[in-house]
């Protein structure tokens, strides 16, 4: 147990750490954990976010510019500090990258580690990231070290049944020690209010109802798949057969000007701007190239979108194809622009589409009760104690 736990009144809260890479989605993920777990009953939270910026003396040092060491580095400084201010009873790493240099925390530590995605199954998705495979022995190296790690923690927590399946398949861990606990998104702060009409947010997003809209967020544009969109939506507009429709783009990344494509360069997650935008529209695509569980699929179920994405990852777990949505193959413009075809032309489509996102969302992605089962899970892994 932490070195706190002594001088503490029985019944009063654990002291847990909560270690989260702060890279892509995972900042989304970090916030809701953060809104949930503050008032959580048995657990008193302190967060240590993982940030990816890097000063620029740090790139001179060797090794230091490398993520994973950077991070483990800075993960090991913040637990330190933690420890010997109040003591740790309990630590959640998300993701196993800063958890790779964590061992020493985690043998005297009870760990719940959390994985949106293997080292095997980034690799495998690695080119969309500008990721390649090292050399035989490294990579050897390296799945030999996300192993001991796995086995360093007490309960191992993924995103989804994908990542589950690859703990077991190509590390050889047991099922046992898995929980599938989604990352999901704040219902209440998300879901809409007006029965499920695209009006909610139209005057704070200074949006045309007149037109449908297509919404697309993704910081990467070619990795998320923003140039097949546009591509189809060029051959869309040309067919009289299709009613008015406007391309948005949530983006960081540059975008050449268009007709009929609206670049929002200044969204922030979980805003307010953000949310009007996602309720105003009428469908959701994302045709990704290469992702794990894009937190953006939940956003958009949650608020009733018929979405289009591509089935790469565990996205099929959020987009069931013909159910909560269309899945096509990554890549492929031709499929693209029939299914966006389908759910511009037939309103019933896109209203089924978009109830049943809704309703799975609620299901399995409501941020409040995944948070709270992750609380679960740590005091009980409180309880057993650290690994050996």
């Amino acid at each position: 147990m932490g070195k706190s736990r002594a001088h503490r009144p029985p019944g009063s809260r654990l002291h847990a750490a909560l270690v989260v890479e702060q890279t892509l989605g995972h900042v989304t993920y970090g916030q809701n954990l953060q809104a949930v777990l503050a008032g959580h009953p048995l657990i008193d939270p302190t967060f240590i976010l993982v940030t990816y910026d890097m000063p620029k003396w740090a790139a001179r040092v060797p090794g230091y510019s490398n993520w994973t060491a950077r991070s483990g580095l800075r993960a090991r400084r913040a637990v330190r500090a933690q420890w010997r201010h109040s003591g740790i009873d309990v630590m959640f790493v998300h993701t196993h990258v800063p958890a790779l240099l964590l061992g020493r925390w985690m043998r005297r530590i009870p760990t719940v580690l959390s994985l949106d995605a293997t080292s095997e199954q980034f690799d495998r998705l690695g080119v969309h990231y500008s990721h390649d495979r090292s050399n035989f022995l490294v990579e050897r190296y390296k799945k030999r070290a996300a192993k001991w790690c796995f086995e360093r923690a007490r309960h191992i927590v993924v995103w989804s049944q994908w990542v589950s399946d690859s703990l077991v398949s190509d590390y050889g861990l047991d099922p046992a020690n898995i929980t599938v606990v989604g990352p999901g998104v704040n219902i209440e702060l998300w879901e809409r209010n007006d029965a499920g009409s695209h009006d909610a947010g139209l005057d704070d997003a200074g949006l045309d109802d007149s037109v449908l809209r297509v919404l697309f967020v993704g910081g990467d544009l070619h990795r998320k798949g923003a140039p097949a969109l546009m591509e189809a939506a060029r051959r869309l507009r040309t067919d009289a057969s299709v009613p008015p429709f406007e391309v948005h783009l949530v983006t960081t990344g540059r975008v050449d000007p268009e007709p009929g494509v609206i670049v929002h360069d200044d969204m922030k997650p979980n805003s307010p701007e953000l949310r009007a935008l996602y309720h105003s529209s009428h469908v959701f695509c994302l045709p990704t190239l290469g992702d794990c569980l894009p937190m953006v699929l939940c956003e958009a179920g949650v608020v009733g979108l018929a979405v289009i994405a591509t089935d790469v990852g565990a996205i099929r777990e959020i987009v069931v194809h013909e159910r909560t949505g269309l899945l096509v193959e990554p890549g492929d413009v031709d499929a693209l622009e029939m299914a966006l075809r389908r759910v511009l032309t037939e309103p019933e489509l896109r209203e089924r589409l978009g109830s049943a996102a809704q309703e799975l969302v609620r299901s399995r992605f409501d941020a409040r009760a995944n948070a709270m089962r992750l609380g679960e899970i740590l005091v009980e892994a409180a309880s057993r104690g650290a690994s050996t």
